[in-house]
């Protein structure tokens, strides 16, 4: 195709192989700002302003994908450079605007509606339906969105040490780290409790401060006579299944059995927040899966390569335009990668063989007799090993760079590692060598 010759050609819009994918899109999608039926082919040619739909339609776009396509289809100037990954462009489309095939009805590489339809299959909880994002912040914004909509409340509850992302709304969430949120405004009436700190604790043994006075802070909060907040109008409990930035911190069931108590006895709305421990890092697919409460809201991210909010169809508002986003459902290098990493996951059991090797990982650290260490914890390849200072578990860090080993810090005194889900008895080997090696050194 040469944009400088080419002409608008078009037999039906939209065609049948479009109406075949729109369908199949809408299975699982929120309700949202579609404005047209098109389909993008993107294995058919494209340039400047023309493209080729999957019924063999050509059009001229003068919608640059709203304003998201700054210099058209194709343009070598962007693809020249790109020339050796063989890409078309734009790789992300206004999905919310516009459609592109699906694998399921005809398409070359698994698109959105793909990754949709895997993410309804692998969920559970009753879950039918999806919204797709750019990150983990906008999918848990948007499970805020959708509670505060579907609830029609005005407070929000979340966890000290709590991470749920930067955006505005998010950061309102946060109990981790001040910076994170100094000087920045806030969304109102956001509550918090403690988070388990003791994975082993029972109501009697806790000491993190959830358990108190013969009950939960929890309880306390939403008790109709003597608490604070009413639970009529909570919109979302926000939790993270399996805390991250805060340190790696596993819920005992003491913990995660009063929280579903909770849930179940004032109707909450339970948002889980499993952009860290999801997509089977835990070796399951999700770290809610692991425990007795179940989430009305799940929002992923990290591993499956984009931003998703999970949760009922009647959870998400029905409104047109209510719920939005330029690039919602619209990468198609991210949403292919998000696909075939779920088909990886179970076509090779991965999620087993994590649960298998962060045993193995767990017992190598345990068994080192490590200097200074004070804990190791973890589920699947979501593994902590905590130390007794800030400083120490500082100096290891370095000391493990120096040595080749990458691992990254978390709440005050932890390292967490996050290895690939086929890591291999060599890495594993290796990875302890090299971490006690370090541990020495500091």
């Amino acid at each position: 195709m040469d944009r400088d010759t080419a002409t608008p050609q078009v037999d039906t819009l939209p065609g049948p192989e479009a109406r075949r994918t729109v369908e199949f899109h809408h299975e699982s999608a929120a309700p949202s700002t579609y404005v047209y039926e098109f389909v993008w082919d993107y294995t058919e040619p494209a340039d400047g302003a023309f493209c080729t739909d999957v019924d063999g339609n050509v059009l001229l776009d003068m919608t640059g994908q709203v304003g998201a396509m700054p210099l058209g289809y194709n343009n070598p100037k962007l693809l020249d450079p790109l020339a050796e990954f063989d890409l078309v462009d734009p790789l992300k489309i206004a999905g919310q605007d516009f459609y592109i095939p699906a694998a399921a009805t005809g398409g070359d590489l698994p698109g959105p509606a793909d990754l949709m339809d895997r993410l309804t299959d692998i969920t559970g909880y009753g879950m039918d339906t999806v919204f797709l994002s750019n990150s983990g912040a906008e999918a848990v914004e948007n499970g805020l969105k959708i509670s505060y909509d579907h609830t029609k409340g005005k407070y929000a509850v979340t966890f000290q040490g709590a991470f749920h992302g930067r955006t505005l709304g998010t950061l309102s969430l946060n109990r981790s780290k001040g910076v994170y949120r100094r000087d920045f405004p806030e969304i109102a009436s956001v509550h918090d409790v403690p988070f388990c700190a003791d994975r082993t604790c029972t109501p009697q043994s806790c000491d993190c401060g959830f358990f108190v006075d013969g009950g939960s802070a929890l309880r306390r909060m939403l008790d109709p006579k003597q608490g604070y907040v009413d639970p009529d109008e909570v919109a979302a409990l926000v939790m993270e299944p399996i805390q991250g930035e805060g340190g790696y911190r596993f819920p005992s069931d003491a913990f995660a059995s009063e929280v579903a108590d909770c849930c179940r006895e004032f109707d909450l709305t339970l948002v889980a927040d499993e952009v860290q421990a999801g997509m089977g890092r835990t070796g399951e697919w999700w770290g809610s899966d692991h425990y007795p409460f179940e989430p009305d809201v799940i929002t992923s991210a990290k591993g499956l390569r984009v931003g998703a909010t999970i949760a009922r169809e009647e959870v998400f508002p029905d409104e047109r335009s209510r719920l939005s986003s330029t690039w919602g459902a619209g990468d198609l290098l991210s949403s292919a990668m998000g696909v075939v990493t779920i088909d990886a996951i179970e076509q090779y059991d991965l999620m087993e063989h994590a649960t298998r090797q962060g045993r193995a990982f767990k017992e190598h650290f345990r068994d080192a007799g490590l200097p200074g260490l004070t804990d190791v914890r973890g589920k699947g390849l979501m593994l902590a090993v905590e130390f007794e200072s800030t400083e120490l578990r500082d100096a290891i860090q370095a000391a493990a760079f120096e040595r080749g080993l990458m691992v990254l810090a978390c709440g005050e005194r932890t390292i967490r590692l996050l290895p690939p889900l086929d890591v291999t008895t060599h890495e594993v080997e290796i990875a302890v060598d090299r971490f006690t090696e370090a541990v020495e050194a500091a």
